[in-house]
């Protein structure tokens, strides 16, 4: 689903060529992978340096089947536990179905850390889910076992930082990938009201460019940024994979008349300074806050 790593049963793949081409794809396949079948890409072992050289991966990780990248908020301080972005759908648990939400749960979900060029450096531990929702945004945000000095100490890494300020209309974008280890720019292309795809609604998501962020399975969960910054407005999420309307991998628009509309191709991401919105006195995500943009 969405820009999710998963395979179906239908896809009839034998589990000895999936296992070995789902570790050679995840490590090294080029950013078309994923639109020919598996075993026409078990010679793409080396990613073309034109997919890392203008992106900086400092503080952006991999997850077993998503994106994401650590994050801090703006009045975030050293000794703090680190956080982890990724989308609602990547939970390990699987989808949050509609009107649900993950809230404060324990985990022990792994990231892998990346270096400024892409390279892997080591891994990070959860200790929990704060958040996770497919419920109006497709987002996730984890606490770390690890504070932010203590991943600077450790690996000379620095967060990203979610902005509290709603993007623009226009505004160029780039969309980094930890899965793929490549990135994408392309510019906001404007928000959609309502986006629908099969039983999830998502709202106000942004929607990029025609060209430039044609994105693919494992960028679920990339941190969208302002180009050239280390500032993030959002999370990627999803496409329209077939020119279908409204159906899984294939997400509608929905005007605020109720007209609805399909983007072949367009690509789409979820805003992240909601997040802000359900902050407590104690600059902590309470979804009991008045005014909490998260709470279904």
């Amino acid at each position: 689903m969405f820009r999710k790593i998963a395979l179906s049963l239908s896809q009839s793949i034998k589990i000895t060529t999936a296992v070995l081409a789902t570790f050679v794809l995840a490590t090294f396949a080029p950013a078309s992978a994923l639109a020919l079948p598996i075993s026409e890409n078990l010679h793409a072992l080396v990613p073309p340096a034109s997919l890392t050289a203008n992106y900086n991966f400092e503080g952006i990780v991999a997850l077993d089947n998503c994106s994401g990248s650590i994050v801090r908020f703006e009045h975030s301080g050293d000794s703090d536990a680190a956080m982890v972005l990724s989308n609602g759908h990547c939970l390990e648990s699987g989808f949050p179905t509609p009107g649900t939400y993950v809230y404060q749960q324990p985990s022990s979900r792994t990231f892998k850390v990346l270096d400024p060029g892409a390279q892997t450096l080591g891994t990070l531990r959860a200790t929990k889910v704060i958040f996770g929702t497919m419920t109006k945004t497709d987002a996730a945000l984890y606490q770390l076992k690890e504070t932010y000095a203590e991943i600077l100490e450790k690996f000379n890494i620095r967060p990203l930082t979610l902005s509290s300020q709603r993007p623009n209309a226009s505004d160029p974008l780039e969309v980094i990938s930890g899965y793929w280890r490549r990135g994408y720019t392309c510019s906001l292309d404007g928000f959609v009201p309502k986006l629908k795809e099969d039983v999830f609604t998502f709202m106000d998501s942004i929607r990029y460019s025609s060209s430039g962020c044609e994105i693919i399975g494992g960028t679920s969960g990339s941190p969208i940024v302002f180009k050239g910054s280390r500032t993030v407005i959002g999370v990627n999420n999803t496409s329209n994979k077939d020119g279908e309307s409204c159906t899984m991998n294939n997400p509608c628009e929905v005007d605020v008349s109720g007209n609805v509309s399909v983007r072949h191709g367009s690509g789409y991401g979820q805003q992240t300074y909601w997040f802000y919105t359900c902050l407590n006195s104690d600059k902590q995500v309470d979804l009991s806050v008045a005014g909490c943009m998260l709470a279904p």
